[in-house]
């Protein structure tokens, strides 16, 4: 047997390996959403991609979507409408894309402050990605895209805003422990290894 040959057999085995895996997470999931949670730049649109590609799912990036629907840039909308008036469309978007099944979905940061939201999350697997602040400081300082982040102490902001949010995040089904030297593949493969430990059963709460 040639070495090309042997190397073509090899590929075929990691994809049969592969197509296995993705069937029996999808088999786990049975087409639950999958919402990604956390603060700027943790990387939810990178690996939400990633996550999609793996499970065969479609991607949404809320942020994008509202920039669609809007027409706009969210700089533009917070400048002009202001972060309430975001917020509203933030939620609009949630709940039209929480429609969907088999989706894996990146959130903006401040998606989880407003409760209506969770009523949406709640429905989905929620992955909280926790990135320490000196990382995202270090992801963001070149980045003018983020009208929450336009003061000049980068840093002290990350830390405010993290502060506010924490125990939000911390609801999640399952926290992503993020380290600097990890690759966008191996967050993913974590994330995927990690799924079936949660994937549970939810109690609803009852209503009278």
């Amino acid at each position: 047997m040639n070495l090309g040959l042997i190397y073509y057999t090899i590929i075929l085995k990691i994809l049969d390996f592969r197509l296995i895996l993705r069937e029996i997470m999808n088999n786990l999931l049975q087409g639950l959403n999958i919402y990604l949670i956390g603060m700027m730049g943790s990387g939810k649109s990178t690996i939400g991609h990633l996550l999609a590609k793996e499970l065969d799912y479609r991607f949404f990036d809320t942020d994008l979507v509202i920039e669609r629907v809007a027409q706009t840039t969210i700089n533009d909308i917070f400048a002009k409408e202001g972060e309430a008036y975001f917020r509203t469309l933030e939620t609009e978007v949630l709940e039209q894309i929480s429609a969907y099944t088999r989706s894996v979905i990146a959130t903006g940061g401040g998606i989880v402050i407003k409760p209506k939201n969770w009523s949406y999350l709640y429905y989905g697997l929620t992955i909280f990605l926790d990135v320490d602040v000196d990382i995202l400081g270090e992801r963001l300082a070149i980045d003018d895209t983020r009208p929450l982040l336009k003061e000049r102490d980068l840093k002290s902001k990350l830390s405010f805003l993290l502060a506010e949010r924490i125990s939000l995040y911390q609801q999640a089904d399952l926290r992503i422990k993020i380290e600097s030297n990890q690759t966008p593949e191996e967050i993913t493969a974590n994330i995927l290894q990690r799924i079936p430990s949660v994937l549970k059963p939810k109690i609803m709460p009852e209503y009278n």
